[in-house]
This record gives structure tokens, sequence and C-alpha cells, in this order.
């Protein structure tokens, strides 16, 4: 049976199917769907002809938007109809025609969204990815399966992030970019087939980052472009030369196991 909390408001046109749980003050609009595993905490808004299925939760004060399409089945061969799983957070907001999938058994089994998110218009984040808090996915945006997606990262609209890719804490990528490499945090990507263009500059300064820090992550990116050694050998050094929590974070991310290679500096 379901529950469903008595300030619930819910249009007589919606389904909700048995076993849903279905928190204070939520709203849901005129022909949707919500099926039998989902699990709306307080606040949240559901618009119309919105479908929420499988099982996924999604945090307090999170509004979904008309015609999206939440908590599907991966679209991946492999899935067996394994249980999995879909975990939204707080006070994000999906817009019109998001698509987001539930996890599979190879890929651990959960696709994560974190807090205070906004996914515009017709994005879609893939089986098993794990996004951060106050990420930005602009219109059209594909996030492919397993990928990863740190906080404060801003993906431009109709781009690309191949399976497997990281993408860095408060990295940029530009419009119509397609990523196949790891993005380190705070880098500039942009292009067709993406390339590291420099620093986030202007995120850095947005978010108030010391003077100090920036300096010394722009010495560090310009590092990173020579000297001897791989690239990895390269990253490892810049631990000796610098004292930055922001570079110390860089080079965890550069060190830390990947499926894919780097966008390196050119």
């Amino acid at each position: 049976m379901s529950t469903i909390h008595p300030s619930a408001r819910i249009h007589p046109s919606s389904v909700i199917e048995e076993g849903a749980v279905i928190g204070a003050d939520v709203e849901i609009g005129p022909f949707c769907l919500i099926g039998p595993e989902v699990r709306l905490a307080d606040r949240v808004v559901i618009k119309s002809h919105a479908v929420i299925t499988g099982d996924t939760e999604i945090g307090e004060d999170t509004t979904v938007f008309q015609f999206a399409s939440i908590g599907e089945i991966p679209q991946d061969l492999k899935f067996k109809g394994e249980k999995t799983r879909l975990v939204i957070g707080k006070r994000n907001r999906i817009r019109e025609y998001v698509t987001m999938n539930t996890g599979t058994e190879g890929g651990g089994g959960v696709t994560r969204v974190g807090d205070d998110c906004l996914l515009m218009a017709s994005a879609h984040v893939a089986h098993d990815a794990q996004i951060g808090d106050r990420v930005i996915l602009v219109n059209s945006v594909a996030v492919a399966g397993h990928c990863v997606i740190e906080d404060d990262v801003i993906i431009g609209g109709l781009s690309g992030i191949h399976q497997w890719v990281r993408i860095g804490q408060g990295a940029i990528v530009g419009a119509l970019s397609m990523v196949t490499s790891d993005v380190l945090p705070h880098a500039l990507v942009q292009g067709p087939r993406a390339e590291l263009d420099g620093l986030n500059l202007v995120g850095l300064k947005r978010k108030g980052v010391p003077r100090d820090d920036i300096n010394q992550l722009r010495a560090a990116f310009q590092m990173l472009k020579q000297g001897e050694g791989s690239f990895k050998d390269r990253a490892q050094r810049l631990k000796e030369d610098f004292d930055s929590d922001y570079v110390s974070r860089m080079v965890a991310f550069v060190m830390a196991d990947s499926d894919r290679g780097f966008l390196t500096p050119k």
C-alpha cells in the first residue's frame, strides 16, 4: 500500500502506484505516473506529465518539470533486470524532458545526483553516473554511463561526456564539446573534440578563491605542460613544489584510478 502524507497535493488524473512513498507538502501535477518503488521526500514538486519510476529516491525541495522521465532502466544491453537504484539529492531543478536512469550491477548499482544541481531541458544522466553538488548540465548535455562529475562543474549545451570520464571539481566545459578524457579540477575545456584550454579563472574568482591559491594553480598548470617524465610524474612533483589545497586536490585527482586518459595542457 502507498504511503501518502495527508498534506500532499496530488492531481486526480495522476497515477500513484501501490508502494510509493509521498512525503509532506509534495505536489504532483496532472497526468503523472509515480512508480511503486519511488520515494518522494518533503516538498518535492512533480509537474505535469512526468514519469518517476524504478527504485528512485528524490530529496527534499527538488522540482521535476513536465515530461521528464526519471528512474527508467538503463540504456545498456548488458542490463538483465537486476535490482538497481537512482538517488537524487535535495533542492535540485530537473527541467523539461530530462532523462535519468538507474544503475547496473556491473557499475555499482546506483546512479547518484547530489544537491542543488540544475539539469536543463533534455539533459541525460546515464546508468551509474555519479554527479556531485551544484552541478549544471545545460540543455541537451549527455552524460554517459559510469561518469563522475565532481562538485561545481558546469557543462555547456549539446556537449557529450564519454563513458567512464571523470570531470574534476570546478571545471567548465564549453558548449558543443565531446569530452573523451578526464578533465582536471578547475580546468577550462572546449572544442568539438574537447581540448584543455587553461583554467576556469572566472569560476575561481566568483567563488572567492584566494589570489595566492589561484596563482599557485596557474603555476602548477604551467608545470604540467613541460618537464621530464609522464603526465602523472609531473603531477606527483607538484606536491613538493606547492602549498595549496587546490593544487593538492588536482594532484589527488590525477593520481586516482581511472579508465580514461587525461586532457593535458598543450
